[in-house]
């Protein structure tokens, strides 16, 4: 069955939605790389036309731009909390009043609707926010309970890491590339930034308010190029590395890391699942579900590519979603008031189109959608919905990171819950119920960093002052609330001892400081001190 998808009736798609040069130069001129360095150009999926010229940094690049980050990074340290948390504070204002420009440039680079390259905005500035006003908590000395009581005081202590390097993916360029930037630089670290070719022009723009927002020059240090060559040579060189992308990829910059004994974090891949339990909301469910299936055209690492829905409701449930998805709208103007946008690129789509085609040659039934929409963009494929999905079949079990889902019917919330851990990944989930007690008992036997109750993802995404990661392979390390900053940190102990050593004293003999010590072990465990 074929989607009833509206096109744009103004969309040339032989036209190219250009950056003007003299604005691609200022965005390029904060690029570390040499003044001969080879260039890329970049094009948008949106007409698959160029956009601009930037250019690849080498690893001496990068090896530069780390120096200048360390050097940078030592006056930016010394800075005040509060002269910190005003840059961001500013940025956040920033951000909200250049919006249109950094929505312009996000559909332009991933091809998304408007709506979700608003998502990114938001983002942004939640983040900014957040660690502005929170950042000091987090980091602020704590007293710990010391070896002996009153006698032993102990303080912890966190001290930034130096350069932190991060590597960012394309499918949120803005978002991705700037939010892990905003506490690695709030506890006092300098960063240099790979963000992916495919999202470069909108996390310059990004840099582009931080430095007018009051950011020091040379704190936040960009390079451009293949995560191959110029993204390994960060991983390289960091004090420590945040990645963002594919599984495969995260397995080796953890080795690589592991190697030189440096910290990192990884979110990686994702297999995520909604459950619609028997007593959830129906219209709520639907909608639901389809946010979480489709908003940036799938290309959402916490998406959903599989829904599971329990027996009872099933039968209600499926029609009214594939008729809701039968109406979607996808276009790729930069306006609002479109459902979904385009894939990124020719590579995404082959592999979307290769995803479906194989379930179907398997024995799949593709419910509605199921095909590339060239007339709406170059890689735009209509919003799909399989059942009869098994695991001989790629979709199954593989990340297609597209708009593509698969239904299946459980009997039971204990099959719902072994269905969505059966992955081997473990990054987002969704879980719809009237009953928010028993959906929070459904949600703590998911095996995912994060669960959403009546919400597909955003929930839990904005909710910044709570960890977000992924479990199994789906990464390592959060972002997001104390673990995400506190990462970016070497922890300290500082213990000062009074009046008497943990040592014999007073010519006491070393028997009768264990008997002594032995005593003061029982007491302490009857007083209840840990």
């Amino acid at each position: 069955m074929t989607s009833e998808i509206i096109a744009d009736p103004e969309l040339d798609p032989t036209a190219t939605y250009a950056v003007s040069p003299s604005r691609a130069r200022h965005l390029a001129a904060r690029v570390v790389a040499s003044p001969k360095a080879e260039t890329f150009t970049r094009t948008s999926p949106i007409t698959g036309g160029p956009l601009a010229a930037l250019p690849i940094s080498t690893a001496t690049d990068v090896r530069r731009a780390v120096s200048l980050a360390r050097s940078a990074q030592r006056r930016w340290a010394a800075m005040s909390f509060d002269q910190r948390k005003r840059v961001f504070l500013r940025f956040h204002d920033l951000v909200l009043e250049h919006q249109v420009e950094l929505l312009d440039l996000v559909q332009l680079e991933s091809g998304k609707a408007r709506a979700h390259a608003f998502e990114e905005v938001l983002d942004v500035a939640i983040a900014s926010r957040h660690y502005a006003q929170e950042a000091e908590s987090y980091l602020r000395p704590r007293r710990r309970r010391g070896a002996i009581p009153v006698l032993s005081q102990s303080r912890e202590l966190h001290h930034p890491k130096g350069v932190v390097g991060i590597v960012s993916p394309w499918n949120y360029p803005l978002s991705l590339a700037i939010t892990d930037a905003i506490p690695a630089l709030m506890a006092g670290n300098a960063v240099v930034l790979r963000p992916d070719q495919q999202g470069s022009l909108s996390a310059l723009a990004g840099i582009e308010l931080l430095g007018e927002a009051g950011l020091p020059v040379g704190v936040l240090q960009v390079v451009l190029g293949p995560g191959s060559s110029t993204g390994q040579a960060v991983v390289d060189a960091a004090d420590y590395v945040c990645f963002t992308g594919s599984t495969p990829t995260g397995r080796k910059i953890a080795a690589a890391a592991a190697e030189r004994l440096v910290s990192f974090s990884l979110e990686l891949g994702g297999k995520n699942a909604v459950y619609i339990a028997a007593d959830a909301h129906l219209d709520r469910a639907v909608d639901g579900a389809i946010r979480a299936c489709f908003s940036s055209a799938g290309q959402l690492c916490i998406s959903t590519e599989r829904v599971i829905v329990h027996t009872d409701i099933y039968d209600q449930f499926v029609p009214r979603f594939v008729a809701a998805v039968r109406t979607m709208t996808v276009g790729t103007a930069l306006e609002f008031g479109y459902d979904m946008g385009s894939l990124v690129s020719q590579d995404q789509l082959d592999i979307v189109t290769a995803h479906v085609e194989d379930a179907v040659k398997k024995g799949a039934e593709v419910l509605v959608g199921g095909k590339a929409r060239p007339d709406l963009g170059p890689y735009c494929y209509e919003p799909t919905v399989l059942a009869g999905v098994t695991a001989a079949m790629a979709v199954r079990d593989e990340e297609t990171f597209g708009p593509v889902t698969s239904i299946y019917r459980v009997s039971s919330d204990d099959d719902a819950i072994a269905l969505a851990n059966d992955t081997d990944y473990g990054l987002n989930a969704s879980v719809w119920t009237r009953d928010v007690r028993r959906g929070r008992e459904i949600a703590a036997k998911i095996q995912t960093g994060t669960v959403n109750i009546n919400e597909a993802y955003a929930a839990a995404w904005a909710s910044m002052a709570a960890p977000m990661g992924g479990m199994k392979a789906s990464g390592m390390g959060r972002r997001h609330g104390a673990e995400g900053i506190l990462k970016y940190t070497e922890s300290q102990n500082v213990t000062a001892q009074h009046l008497l050593p943990i040592a014999p004293a007073f010519g006491a003999s070393d028997q009768t400081f264990a008997k002594v010590m032995s005593v003061s072990l029982a007491l302490m465990k009857k007083a209840g001190l840990s």
